[in-house]
């Protein structure tokens, strides 16, 4: 018996009405995006960079302080987008978080996983929990863009995979100071590249030093312009772009108060006394001002 066409259109139109109801739905669901650290590019690119080797043991890495500092940039970047989470990968012996490792874990919105650590500090393990994350959101439909720091083309994969399921891909990379030091293979892969320089890893990064006056030695101006870019990173965290905003008119000179607690920071982190010597003050201050106008 064939439907009454008045009931038919009605059922059409009710049809009609919920479809446009749940494309207004999904309309209005926020894009969501993650960050995916691979640690051992990160470590050994930023390392080279700023402390001239991929050491780890001659430099320490402010992780709380870079991971802010990817999340306000990917903030930026994915405006009409929400934060998942950062994934951070690392290796470990026999997969036991360092003291270091167990830190990062604690973040919020930061989660650690970790591939072995052989005999000759090599990672193992790494990029394919890369691709089983990447993959796995994907195909959940838990992110819609992956913002991807690594440069292994064994990444590759992670990538396509992640693809496939309709996630874009964006690299993120690290200045080299010379030639690449990431995959041709994988720069070709990705939807969009982007590459950090030297003055956004400045803040976070540190070359070890034995404290110079038990050593009997006196920092380097580029010593202690580094130390100026930290207390400047620290100083921003603290006090906001606001307090940015009125400082920058009196370029390039500092208020009292924040010189004088410029100089204690700086003397704190350098363990070396820059009272009476001008150049280092000089240099001291170049390096906290630089960071700023380049925040700005």
């Amino acid at each position: 018996m064939n439907d009454d066409p008045g009931a038919l259109s009605a059922r059409i139109d009710r049809t009609n009405e919920l479809l446009q109801r749940m494309l207004a739905e999904v309309a209005k669901t926020p894009s969501t995006h993650a960050i995916f650290v691979d640690a051992g590019y990160l470590y050994a690119a930023a390392g080279r960079l700023v402390a001239g080797t991929e050491d780890r043991r001659a430099f320490d890495l402010d992780a709380e302080g870079l991971i802010e500092a990817l999340i306000d940039r990917a903030r930026t970047i994915f405006a009409d987008s929400r934060l998942l989470r950062v994934y951070w990968y690392d290796g470990a012996r026999r997969r036991i978080h360092t003291a270091e490792q167990q830190s990062i874990a604690e973040l919020p919105d930061v989660k650690v996983r970790l591939g072995n650590l052989n005999a000759n500090n090599q990672q193992k393990g790494v990029d394919s929990l890369i691709r089983t994350d990447l993959e796995s959101l994907a195909r959940h439909r838990a992110i819609s863009d992956a913002a991807l720091l690594g440069g292994d083309e064994d990444l590759v994969s992670a990538v396509e995979a992640a693809q496939g399921y309709g996630a874009r891909v964006h690299l993120w990379g690290i200045e080299a100071p010379e030639g690449r030091n990431q995959a041709e293979p994988l720069l070709w892969e990705v939807d969009s590249q982007r590459t950090f320089d030297l003055d956004f890893f400045k803040p976070y990064v540190s070359r070890r030093t034995a404290a110079y006056e038990a050593a009997g030695t006196r920092p380097t101006r580029e010593d202690v312009r580094f130390v100026g870019a930290q207390v400047a990173a620290k100083w921003l965290a603290a006090r906001g772009r606001e307090s940015l905003v009125e400082l920058l008119p009196g370029h390039p000179y500092l208020p009292g108060s924040v010189d004088q607690d410029l100089l204690v920071e700086a003397e704190g982190l350098l363990q070396y006394s820059l009272r009476g010597q001008a150049d280092l003050r000089r240099a001291l201050r170049d390096g906290f001002w630089e960071h700023l106008q380049a925040q700005y």
